[in-house]
């Protein structure tokens, strides 16, 4: 019996104890738990006073609210204090960070806590996927890149290129940067917005490439449907850019034409474009990229196969016709106004 004696007390004497932890409790009791260190403590009412009232230990800890279960505060060993949320989602124990004791305050935390917890256990959901979701997901560059690589080019006429290739590059990456697409908000948008105030056109241009992107996102999957945050961003009041040429000015300038076709200092075509732009009203791409193919002199129309608007039929004046009707047709070159190369589509 003694040598059984004996075997327990050095068996017991081997076995070590469980690591012990001292929780500070809000009232100034002290409690011992065997629990570890960095994941207990006790239960108190979060406040701004009991936050500050929390002592600072060798390892970081954890104190939860004693009446939202779940919301808690991580006291570091350099002083820091961090509001938290934790749950369980699929048997495992989710923690979220809510922000620093001090920038964020007891009470703003405690708002956010409800909300969060309210989500995951009246609604199922689970805050830490969706933030870990956030962290892997595209960037606004990233998404402007796709933007301008995959659908602007199948989509978009070349001047609209251009355009959009501008507001992305000059507007978009610079102030969205690395921010990922999830976490684009319309205050952000509206930070945007207003930033660009004094140029309100190209601000509104900006908003509905921005617009575009968004909805793209939504169907390439890197946001939730329904969400796009341009939507209630009101656009600036725009001044119709329109201005006519005075009876003076249209004077002028066909003189000016003549005498550069009389001494040959600008090819008959240059001086043909400018006279078809007075003459039609087409726009400068649409002379620009005429080619013979288009026209059809019998008929004195134009057969615009891809305008802004769309197809459309130009009818020519007498006085256009005769431009056009002077002009020499240039060997291997389908465009009217054979300054523009042909490899220049």
């Amino acid at each position: 019996m003694y040598e059984a004696l004996r075997h327990n007390f050095r068996r017991a004497a081997s076995t070590p104890l469980p690591r012990q932890s001292i929780v500070q409790r809000f009232d100034g009791e002290m409690d011992v738990d065997v629990r570890r260190t960095d994941a207990l403590m006790s239960k108190f009412k979060i406040t701004k006073r009991s936050v500050e009232g929390l002592a600072v230990k060798d390892v970081d800890y954890i104190v939860f609210d004693k009446e939202l279960p779940g919301f808690g505060v991580r006291v570091m060993p350099s002083g820091k204090r961090f509001f938290l949320v934790q749950y369980r989602r699929h048997d495992r124990t989710r923690r979220i960070t809510l922000g620093q004791f001090g920038p964020v305050t007891a009470d703003k935390a405690r708002r956010e806590a409800t909300l969060k917890l309210g989500n995951v256990r009246g609604a199922g959901g689970d805050p830490a996927a969706l933030r870990d979701a956030e962290r892997q997901s595209t960037t606004m560059k990233e998404l402007g890149q796709r933007f301008l690589t995959q659908y602007v080019p199948a989509r978009c006429k070349p001047s609209t290129q251009g355009e959009y290739r501008r507001s992305v590059e000059l507007f978009l990456e610079p102030f969205f940067g690395k921010q990922r697409v999830r976490s684009v908000t319309t205050a952000d948008v509206a930070d945007l917005h207003g930033s660009h105030s004094h140029i309100p056109y190209q601000a509104n241009r900006t908003l509905g490439v921005l617009s575009k992107m968004m909805n793209l996102a939504e169907t390439w999957g890197l946001r939730d449907k329904h969400t796009n945050p341009c939507e209630d961003i009101e656009r600036y009041p725009e001044q119709k850019r329109e201005r006519f040429l005075s009876a003076a000015e249209l004077q002028r300038l066909g003189s000016v034409l003549t005498e550069a076709e009389s001494d040959r200092t600008e090819s008959p075509y240059a001086v043909a474009a400018f006279r078809l732009l007075l003459l039609t009203g087409c726009r400068l791409s649409e002379i620009q990229t005429l080619k013979w193919v288009h026209v059809d002199l019998e008929a004195k129309e134009l057969r615009l196969p891809d305008s802004k608007t769309g197809a459309k039929t130009v009818y020519l004046g007498n006085a256009a016709f005769a431009v056009l009707k002077s002009l020499r047709r240039v060997n291997d070159n389908p465009y009217v106004s054979s300054v523009r190369k042909k490899n220049n589509t």
